[in-house]
Order: structure tokens, then C-alpha cells, then sequence
């Protein structure tokens, strides 16, 4: 994948009702996608989830989701930066409708067993505070694994505020395999979706995504990203994320791959892996959580 494929700006992958769509077509691989959609005041929208799972994800606004009959209220959040929010699930072969007000992520991904709709409290999302020091950063596992259940799909948030790094150390998940030192890496294909404080929709202040290959399969990214763009992983290790000081980063991480059993599971570039041990003894940053489920914006 050449680096201009793997970064698209906010209105560059625009489509029908979409203010953004990425398909595993549009990406170049199988499994993982996302959309979003932008809604106003009383808005609607129709569509069939053909053979993908989707997920309902409100990033900033209030929505009502119709399925298999099912009625599904989403009181979402002001923004991403405001409060850990409740979701809908959508099962492959439905049809559905969301009627609403605001900015919602659709992640996706192409599933073989049809489960059934259900709504994902915001009570119920695991907020996890990774890492520590300059590396801090508040994970909200809403559709991890062992979270929520899906056929294929994996999706969480990330918050990092202003100055720090995430998705750090580098890693990747490009390959199924078992290392003899005991760790475990998957096939997986993986979308992350930005979005910065104080910004809008393709404006604002900037975060950067970095992603860099092995020399058998080079890819070479470096990104400026502003709220609503997007950066497309095929493979290869990619981190940092990196927040500039003043402005909160968050973004979204949708994975899925081939694989028997969904999971999360990556290696550390080795060159950086001793970073992890380096934080022993180091307090999380003091800011976290930025969120949580019900807080208000402040």
C-alpha cells in the first residue's frame, strides 16, 4: 500500500448518505470496515448491512436504531471527548434505519454468523488506563473480545491527552503465528478513525499516526490527521499516536481478520518493546480518564 492510500482526509472517501466509507474493497483487503454518518436535526437514513456486522457508534449526537423489528434508543454523548457512550449492534443481512441527530461511526465488519441486534450500555464498557507516564492513555473497551460478542468484529476507543503517546510501543498483527518466546500474533486488518479536541470535520488541530513496514513488506506512513481522517493498516507496525501538547486525541480502532476466535493479539517492534518495563514505578498520567460513561462535557 502506498502512504496517499493510507491516510484519507475527512471528505475524501465520501459516499452516498456516508460522510466517510471504507470498505474492505475500498481498502484493499478482506475483513474490516467503517462509515460514518453525519445526521441532521430529524434526520434519516435506510440501508442494508448485506454481509457485514455493524456496530451503532454515537461520536456525537442522539439516535433511535430500527432492526429485525427491535427498537433500539441511543442517548450517545455531546462528543467523543465528553463521555463513554452506549452503542447498538446490527447483525449481517438486516435492514435498518437510524433516525437522529449528529455524527455516528458504523465499524463493520464481513461476518459468516448472524447474530442478533442488542444494545450496548454505557455502563457496561470496560475503561481501561494503559500504559504510564508520557505514554498513558484510557482505552474503552466497548467491543473487545471479551467485552461484547460478534462474529468477526472488534472495535475500541482510544483517548490520549495532549502531549502524550499511544499505541506505543510500535506494533503489529499481520500474520497468524506463535513465537517460541511465547508470544502470539493474528492476522488482523485494522482502521483507525481520528478525531481531535477542538476540531471539526476535516479542520482543526492536528494528532500524527505513524506506520512502517519490515523490508519484505514495506509501507511508510507518517500522518497528519485532523478530526474525521482516517489511517488504513494493512500490515506493518504502527505507533506512535501522538497528541499534540494542548490537544486531546481520540480515536477509533476497528480489527478483524480471518481468524477461528476473535482477538487483539499483537507483537511489540523489538527494538522498542523494552519501553513497556520502563514504566514500572511511573504513575498514569493524572488526567485520566478523560471520560466516562454519563460524565459531562466540560
Amino acid at each position: 500500500m502506498r502512504a496517499r492510500d493510507a491516510h484519507l482526509p475527512w471528505g475524501g472517501a465520501a459516499r452516498g448518505p456516508w460522510a466517510l466509507e471504507v470498505t474492505p474493497e475500498r481498502a484493499g483487503w478482506t475483513y474490516a470496515g467503517l462509515r460514518v454518518l453525519t445526521l441532521p436535526a430529524g434526520g434519516e437514513v435506510t440501508f442494508a448491512t448485506g454481509d457485514e456486522e455493524m456496530l451503532v457508534l454515537p461520536l456525537a449526537g442522539v439516535a433511535t436504531v430500527r432492526c429485525d423489528g427491535l427498537r433500539l434508543d441511543l442517548t450517545g454523548r455531546a462528543s467523543v471527548f465528553a463521555a463513554v457512550t452506549d452503542f447498538a449492534y446490527l447483525p449481517r443481512d438486516a435492514e435498518v434505519t437510524i433516525h437522529g441527530s449528529g455524527r455516528f461511526a458504523l465499524p463493520s465488519a464481513r461476518a459468516t454468523r448472524r447474530l442478533s441486534p442488542r444494545y450496548g450500555a454505557a455502563r457496561d464498557v470496560p475503561v481501561e488506563l494503559r500504559g504510564a507516564g508520557a505514554a498513558s492513555r484510557q482505552v474503552n473497551n466497548f467491543c473487545a473480545p471479551d467485552a461484547f460478542d460478534c462474529d468477526r468484529l472488534v472495535a475500541v476507543e482510544v483517548l490520549t491527552p495532549g502531549g502524550n503517546w499511544s499505541s506505543y510501543p510500535p506494533h503489529k498483527h499481520e500474520q497468524d503465528r506463535a513465537y517460541d518466546d511465547g508470544r502470539v500474533e493474528a492476522a488482523l486488518e485494522e482502521v483507525y478513525y481520528f478525531e481531535v479536541a477542538g476540531g471539526e470535520p476535516g479542520d482543526g488541530p492536528v494528532g500524527y499516526q505513524r506506520v512502517y513496514g519490515t523490508a519484505d513488506r514495506p509501507i511508510d506512513v507518517l500522518a497528519e490527521v485532523r478530526t474525521g481522517d482516517v489511517v488504513l493498516v494493512p500490515y506493518g507496525y504502527h505507533g506512535p499516536s501522538m497528541a499534540a501538547p494542548g490537544y486531546d486525541l481520540y480515536y477509533l480502532n476497528v480489527l478483524a481478520g480471518p481468524g477461528a476466535a476473535r482477538t487483539m493479539a499483537c507483537v511489540d517492534d523489538p527494538r522498542h518493546g523494552w519501553i513497556r518495563g520502563s514504566w514500572a514505578g511511573q504513575p498514569v498520567d493524572p488526567r485520566l480518564p478523560l471520560t466516562r460513561p454519563g460524565t459531562k462535557e466540560a
